[in-house]
């Protein structure tokens, strides 16, 4: 199986997610800065895996999602490809909305960084095997565009009100809050996963997410 990782932006260094698709043993290919890169071959691998905003690089803030790049993910999954969107992958441009639909949300906000609880809400391959679990994380909230998602998994933060250099909501004193740590779709030919947490490496390198991680994975490639 291969499997295609776009991952660094200017908020999340991407040797993070990076070193957390390495542990689980993969035949991984790995794209920090996509200028340059041949989209024409996303075809040869059975899972991409984007886990990186509209920057270019950690040193490079202007975009790279163009509408030519995102029609080219929307063919790969439309003739079956996998897509596995974690995190920060979900955090929309200016001009993204080609690829914000194909992945069915995008970000909307979050609060502190804090104790996020993740779980299973109904049976399905991806969440197989995969127990509770809790890591200091960015509990992503999302705006829903697509109405046939399917949530396999929840998340919970307790309310926050410790001072913060974020003091205007949603990032001060946010209320409790439940939303979708994890849902899928498919698309012509092809399935869609997302899965929100993401931004800390305890996660990355919890072993329940290293679980959902690769279940996905392979579930987003049929295998």
């Amino acid at each position: 199986m291969r499997v295609l990782l776009f991952c660094d932006d200017f908020y999340h260094p991407g040797e993070i997610p990076a070193e957390g698709m390495r542990r689980i043993g993969l035949n991984l290919t790995e794209v920090f800065d996509p200028t340059g890169f041949d989209f024409s071959t996303l075809a040869n691998y059975d899972t991409i895996v984007i886990s990186k905003c509209d920057h270019i690089s950690q040193q490079n803030n202007e975009p790279w999602k163009t509408a030519e790049i995102q029609r080219a993910f929307v063919e790969y999954v439309e003739n079956g490809g996998g897509l596995l969107v974690t995190h920060s992958g979900t955090v929309a441009g200016e001009n993204t909305q080609i690829l914000d639909e194909l992945i069915g949300c995008r970000f909307a906000s979050h609060p502190n960084n804090c104790p996020v609880t993740v779980g299973a809400v109904k049976p399905h391959p991806i969440t197989d095997g995969v127990e509770i679990f809790c890591e200091t994380d960015e509990h992503y909230h999302l705006k829903i565009l697509a109405p046939d998602i399917d949530i396999i998994a929840a998340s919970f933060a307790d309310a926050q009100g410790t001072p913060h250099k974020y003091e205007t909501e949603p990032y001060f004193n946010a209320p409790a809050h439940i939303a979708p740590s994890a849902y899928v779709r498919t698309h012509g030919k092809g399935r869609i996963c997302v899965l929100t947490p993401g931004h800390s490496p305890e996660v990355w390198g919890n072993p329940e997410f290293a679980k959902m991680l690769t279940n996905a994975i392979r579930w987003c490639a049929k295998i």
